[in-house]
């Protein structure tokens, strides 16, 4: 049985694994770099090792993390999302040192992380796909003449993308030309690899994306989907499960879908399949993620089932709990992805100390933090600081839970997502539960909001305006 676990992440996601860890009665083995010293994951950890100065290298040395997961004493390694959860390497040197790694055999991370692999393997599986390259393009021109046969508009992507990088649309013959060597570029820096693809562009899609889970004695299941439609620029902000957009049947369908995509390619533990809905009500697969997702938080509120602790169980070899007839369904979850940005001033990262921070409580309110009081957000990662995820028996009143939750939620000191998302939700065409990938968009106005200020600013205004009445 595994006993101890070193969390190769940082932040919220290493303090949702360190919890999970106590849970089971497993001792946990945090990692931080110099800029992550006063960090939560590493206050939360039964152990806390420094892994270098540099704020980022060190989450990144999957030699350096496996070492020291072996001269701990760990005998197993979750690596959370991000950084080296979908590297192959950090895998392969697991099992070379004999150290679990909790997610999916190198081979199959190896396999779906590289798109044009991935695109095949669903074919061969008959799961539909979008048109597109069955292979990694070699030139512009043979991106031309392809988008020329299947139609504009076409989405160029880095072949072992993620993340909402590497991707541009091009809607014409000139922005193809134009945007082929930056996606090579960018592909090259944020991937190693300049490999791109090309896919056809499905115009203002529905995100729909199914969580599996699979263990090692052949069982694999589904725990229903979650809408990911509201997006900026390909960054998911709000996630909802199940998706108030689908039928029953379509839920049967996709859910099916997924499974059967996961078990094509042998996927053990869990995992994320990706779909796009296009304005015909036809699935499309755009990809799968090999390991745990941001918005997990939501697909375990409405189904009640630790996804973390099941991928713990399956890395111990233990087969799952139920079968897919067992896991129901009950009402609607939202998460809220708070970010440290301006939405005000194009989203601009606002990193800095958090003077107050509240979390908000209350029925059917869950809150994943790495943040508190007097905790300065570093700016050399992600801008997301928080998730609020909450839940509720119906969309009407999951929407008015929301609302009251992200009231309650007090983040002073930095300039955060949070009024911006309260504003969506009294927008009437997501009330409505009918939107797609192209809502942020299509909603400049969203941004127009009152800001609230810190009370020590108000009263230090009002101080300022008596003294200024009183000629002091």
């Amino acid at each position: 049985m595994i006993k101890k676990i070193l969390v190769a992440n940082r932040g919220e996601i290493a303090v949702r694994i360190v919890r999970a860890c106590k849970e089971l009665g497993i001792k946990s083995v945090a990692i931080y770099t110099d800029a992550d010293r006063h960090a939560l994951h590493v206050k939360k950890a039964d152990q806390a090792f420094n892994i270098g100065s540099d704020p980022v290298l060190g989450y990144l040395n999957a030699h350096n993390i496996v070492n020291l997961a072996v001269a701990s004493g760990c005998d197993a390694l979750h690596p959370g999302y991000g950084f080296l959860s979908e590297n192959p390497l950090l895998a392969e040197i697991c099992a070379r040192r004999g150290v679990k790694f909790i997610g999916p055999s190198p081979e199959v991370i190896r396999q779906m992380g590289d798109k044009i692999e991935a695109r095949k393997a669903m074919i061969k599986a008959g799961i539909p796909v979008v048109p597109g390259s069955d292979h990694n393009l070699e030139s512009v021109e043979e991106a031309r003449d392809l988008a020329g046969q299947i139609g504009y508009p076409v989405m160029l992507k880095a072949t072992n993308g993620g993340g909402g990088r590497g991707i541009r649309r091009c809607d014409s013959e000139a922005e193809l030309l134009k945007n082929y060597e930056r996606v090579v570029s960018e592909a090259s820096k944020a991937f190693g690899k300049p490999e791109v693809f090309l896919e056809k562009c499905v115009v203002t899609p529905k995100h729909i994306e199914v969580q599996v889970i699979g263990d090692s004695h052949g069982n694999t299941v589904h725990l229903y989907e979650r809408d990911c439609s509201i997006q900026r620029r390909n960054q998911k902000l709000i996630e909802i499960a199940p998706s108030p957009q689908l039928t029953e049947a379509q839920r049967e369908y996709i859910g099916k879908l997924a499974v059967r995509a996961a078990k094509s390619v042998g996927y053990v533990n869990a995992g994320t399949v990706e779909f796009l809905l296009d304005q015909d009500n036809q699935f499309y697969f755009m990809e799968m993620n090999t390991r745990l997702q941001v918005e997990h938080t939501i697909t375990e509120q409405i189904t009640g089932i630790d996804i973390v602790q099941e991928q713990i169980r399956i890395a111990d070899g233990l087969p799952l709990q139920y079968k897919q007839e067992d896991i129901k369904h009950r009402g609607f979850a939202i998460e809220f992805r708070i970010n440290a940005e301006d939405p005000k001033n194009g989203f601009l990262p606002s990193f800095g100390r958090v003077t107050r921070y509240y979390a908000p409580g209350g029925p059917g309110v869950r809150t994943d933090a790495a943040m508190y009081t007097g905790y300065t957000i570093p700016p050399y990662f992600d801008s997301m600081c928080a998730k609020l995820t909450i839940w509720n028996l119906n969309w009407d009143s999951a929407i008015a839970r929301g609302r009251r939750a992200l009231d309650d939620m007090v983040v002073y000191g930095v300039k955060t997502t949070i009024p911006y998302y309260q504003e969506i939700l009294k927008d009437p065409e997501f009330r409505s539960g009918r939107f797609n990938t192209g809502f942020v968009d299509a909603h400049p106005e969203l941004i127009n909001y009152a800001v609230k200020q810190p009370p020590e600013l108000i009263a230090a205004a009002i101080s300022a305006a008596i003294a200024a009445h009183l000629g002091v």
